[in-house]
């Protein structure tokens, strides 16, 4: 089985619920699990990470992606919550219900630390719903590698996964929380071969997960770099189904 753990999906032309499904059944990919996508326009990306441009509508269509959870058995979802929203405790428990299976953060549009009370209070019910808690890092001082490995180390109950494998071409600070804690996880999606290479020969399979990064990459080319690294079957199969299985108890 192959489960692409991190994908985009918004009512959009370039990235929506159908074309995903398309691609991933055109790549052999048999599952994926969404967050709600378009908050930013990933066509403009540089504009966001330089600072030319900020987000219009940062306000994540969760409703999208609980429709693409019910009407495609194969798709799991990730909440997307603001914490600097008064309700976090309410939106995450509402998404309990909902089926949702984790929860997504989004520093670059909501512009938060990982230290703020809305961020720590939502990591610790995470512990307590069993939702692992996705995030990228950014370049700014509250929103880190640095800045969510000590979340990760102050809720230990929770797992934590690092988009990207962490922050630029070869982040040895998400590497190393990784080796050191157990619930600190690394996603693949447009991190690039040779780190992956090297993180897998360092740390092992286990702490690795596959995913594509669906609208801004293509899920075939995303998973051409795990079938391409130098490791054993049973530890591809780690990294392509066995550890995102396990993080959402599926």
């Amino acid at each position: 089985m192959i489960i692409d753990a991190h994908t985009h999906l918004s009512d959009t032309e370039y990235g929506n619920t159908e074309t995903y499904i398309k691609l991933i059944k055109e790549a052999g990919i048999d599952q994926g699990v969404a967050v709600p996508g378009a908050m930013l326009d990933v066509r403009k990306m540089t504009d966001y990470i330089t600072g030319k441009s900020k987000p219009d509508n940062p306000v994540p269509d969760n409703h999208y992606v609980e429709n693409a959870i019910k009407t495609n058995k194969n798709i799991q979802g990730f909440i997307c919550i603001n914490p600097h929203d008064k309700d976090v405790s309410e939106q995450l428990e509402n998404g309990l219900k909902l089926g949702f299976k984790g929860l997504k953060l989004s520093p670059l549009s909501h512009q938060f630390s990982f230290a703020s009370k809305g961020v720590t209070s939502l990591a610790s019910l995470c512990g307590e719903y069993g939702f692992p808690v996705y995030s990228h890092v950014v370049y700014s001082p509250g929103a880190s590698t640095a800045k969510f490995v000590q979340l990760a180390k102050q809720f230990p109950k929770t797992n934590f996964i690092i988009g990207h494998m962490g922050f630029g071409p070869a982040d040895q600070e998400a590497v190393e929380a990784a080796r050191t804690l157990p619930n600190f996880y690394l996603e693949t999606s447009t991190g690039n071969y040779l780190h992956i290479q090297e993180t897998v020969k360092k740390l092992g399979t286990s702490k690795v997960i596959f995913g594509s990064e669906y609208p801004l990459s293509h899920p075939a080319i995303e998973l051409e770099k795990i079938l391409r690294l130098q490791i054993t079957d049973n530890e591809r199969e780690q990294v392509l189904s066995k550890n995102i299985k396990h993080l959402l108890q599926m």
